[in-house]
């Protein structure tokens, strides 16, 4: 019988058989038969074996050292490659943090577009406010301790109206600064997903035939919201008393959580109808579609978009207040007439608040929009070709 090892692998241990094939822990057949083969005393070393590429690593055997090769790396990290990134957002599902970014983003690469339209209508909108608080403004009633209810409920009504005639114009200002803003920074957010330049008539031409459209989806949606509540606590308010106020309590509170509710369902309605170019009710159902399933979300997103606005917003009116008052000493005239000097400074400090705030605001719903089509119809593909970029960026090797 040979006593070479034969073709043995080499590498392999001394105790496996002629054939490298013996399992550990049992004999074999020469050692059975007394004559063990007679291996030389300088051996190689162990092999360094490596797995197939994509195959699972295999445990360590004595001798035998099994290397893993690395997962590929992109440029963010282990793990698949990263998006492609052409504008202001990565081609992917986003997260709250990469929405805000972009908003912030738009206003600073596109500032020049973005601030010629925002900076107008903030100052057409409060040039108009300022002229209905100085005209329009509604002055407290003043009840008598002796009044009766009648008399009461008379100048609360009064004082009601009054209010609603300076309601009336300023909500009506507001409106059509939100859908002008709205349509023409809708244009300016899409193309800066796409990383392409956009200009002001640029905006202007394409956003102006839906204008029509936008607004009057603009206005039936908090008028829509007005007739609820108003429907929810007329029981409560035909039935007066303690018991007709706590039934009207009730009736506002539920109406509340169902204009809440359906505010967010269609929140997308706006970015629909300007860039799927749908009509009114076709827009609300397409923002129903993509809002399903992910309420709390946009939500939670809304919402505390609007907080930092609200905060900054303060924060901005606090030196402009303390200016007003400086400058205009009382601040106020008499019978709660506000004075031209306290307004003026006011409205400057509107101007600079509103046109940095529309374009946040703006961005934020026509970005969850398209989150939500990327989540739900991989519109980053789309959004990919027409950018002339591939969906995913190269790897780093």
């Amino acid at each position: 019988m040979n006593d070479t090892p034969g073709r043995n692998t080499p590498g392999s241990a001394p105790s496996d058989g002629q054939d490298g094939s013996a399992i550990p822990g049992q004999s074999s057949p020469s050692e059975t038969n007394g004559s063990a083969p007679q291996w030389s005393k300088d051996q190689p070393p162990a092999g360094q074996w490596s797995p197939p590429p994509g195959g699972p690593a295999r445990p360590e055997a004595p001798g035998r050292a099994w290397a893993t090769p690395p997962p590929q790396r992109g440029r963010n990290g282990y793990g698949a490659p990263p998006a492609a990134k052409p504008g202001v957002i990565p081609l992917r599902p986003l997260g709250v943090g990469e929405i805000l970014d972009a908003s912030v983003a738009t206003l600073r690469r596109y500032w020049r577009t973005v601030l010629a339209v925002t900076v107008t209508v903030a100052v057409v909108t409060q040039v108009a406010l300022v002229f209905v608080q100085r005209y329009l403004a509604a002055e407290p009633p003043e009840l008598h301790a002796d009044a009766t209810p009648a008399e009461q409920l008379e100048a609360l009504s009064a004082y009601l109206r009054a209010s609603f005639t300076e309601l009336a114009p300023t909500m009506l200002v507001s409106v059509a600064a939100s859908v002008f803003t709205s349509a023409l920074l809708t244009i300016v957010v899409s193309r800066a997903i796409l990383g392409r330049p956009v200009t002001l008539s640029e905006a202007w031409r394409e956003a102006s035939p839906r204008l029509a459209q936008l607004l009057v989806l603009s206005l039936a949606l908090p008028l829509g919201a007005g007739a609820l509540a108003f429907v929810a606590m007329l029981p409560g308010l035909l039935l007066g008393g303690a018991g007709g106020a706590t039934l009207a309590f009730l009736g506002g509170l539920a109406s509340f959580v169902v204009i809440v509710w359906l505010l967010i369902r269609f929140s997308l309605a706006s970015p629909a109808l300007m860039l799927e170019r749908q009509g009114i009710v076709a827009a609300l159902k397409r923002s129903a579609k993509l809002v399903k399933g992910s309420w709390w979300r946009i939500f939670g997103i809304t919402l505390l978009t609007q907080l930092l606005i609200m905060i900054f917003t303060m924060i901005l009116a606090i030196p402009f207040t303390a200016i007003a008052f400086a400058v205009d000493g009382v601040g106020l005239g008499s019978a709660f007439e506000a004075s031209w000097t306290y307004l003026i400074v006011m409205a400057v400090g509107g101007i600079i608040s509103s046109a940095l705030t529309y374009p946040i605001a703006a961005g934020v719903t026509v970005l969850l929009y398209v989150d939500q089509r990327i989540r739900r119809e991989a519109l980053d593909l789309e959004l990919a070709k027409a950018a002339g970029t591939p969906a995913h960026s190269p790897t780093e090797h």
